[in-house]
């Protein structure tokens, strides 16, 4: 397990996505943007942000490409006070609906991603649960893949480097900080092929561009798939 920044809102998104689907929420539905919100998530903070204002209500759908595209801390906490109450309920949530899905070695302290000594997720949680967003949500996975949003004027792009290079990435996330390093899971298909990728701990912004294209590029190039036996 390792701490895994940014590219822990994979499961506040699913959560997201599973009240979506369950018809618990819509894309329209609203929730308020607490004081809380917005000082522990906004631009004051020195943290990721979608520029959302105190008091306001936003929609599920920006508040899902605010943390997408964005990697607004501040959507991350609107959604889970207006999910759970509190963000250590929705924390506590998302721990318990991990382990379900059979993610042992995940455990979930905030929303965001924020530093803490016990918020961890190993490499392998995070490439299944990148599995299991893109097999379980077809029709909101798109969201993706989005190169830019622009939210209260503010327009920002995606962190993904990979969305860039015209090789078949259409997903997931970035995660930086001190404690992490640079870090960034993504997906690609090639024909019926596709491939998940998990990296972190890198040393700059140049080297998460870099090393998960040679990466990704090696993985299509040197292996395949084979049916060995059938049924």
């Amino acid at each position: 397990p390792m701490a895994p920044a940014s590219m822990s809102k994979l499961m506040t998104i699913f959560m997201i996505f599973e009240r979506l689907r369950d018809g618990r929420l819509s894309l329209d539905d609203t929730f308020r943007v607490s004081e809380n919100a917005w000082r522990k998530g906004g631009a004051k903070s020195g943290s990721s942000t979608m520029f959302l204002e105190p008091g306001k209500r936003a929609r599920i759908e920006d508040l899902i490409r605010g943390i997408i595209v964005q990697s607004g801390n501040d959507a991350c906490i609107v959604i889970a006070e207006g999910i759970s109450g509190s963000e250590d309920a929705f924390a506590n949530e998302m721990t318990d609906r991990a382990r379900q899905l059979g993610l042992l070695q995940s455990n979930f302290k905030n929303s965001t991603g924020w530093p803490h000594p016990d918020h961890k997720i190993s490499p392998k949680d995070l490439a299944l649960l990148a599995k299991f967003t893109i097999e379980q949500f077809p029709e909101y996975y798109h969201y993706y893949s989005e190169r830019s949003f622009v939210y209260n004027g503010i327009k920002q792009n995606n962190r993904n480097p990979l969305i860039y290079k015209n090789m078949g990435v259409d997903g997931l996330k970035t995660g930086h900080t001190v404690d992490s390093g640079y870090g960034l899971i993504s997906s690609a298909t090639r024909g019926d092929r596709r491939l998940i990728l998990v990296v972190n701990g890198l040393q700059s912004k140049k080297e998460r561009s870099r090393e998960p294209e040679r990466l990704l590029e090696w993985g299509f190039r040197e292996f395949d798939n084979y049916s060995l036996l059938n049924a």
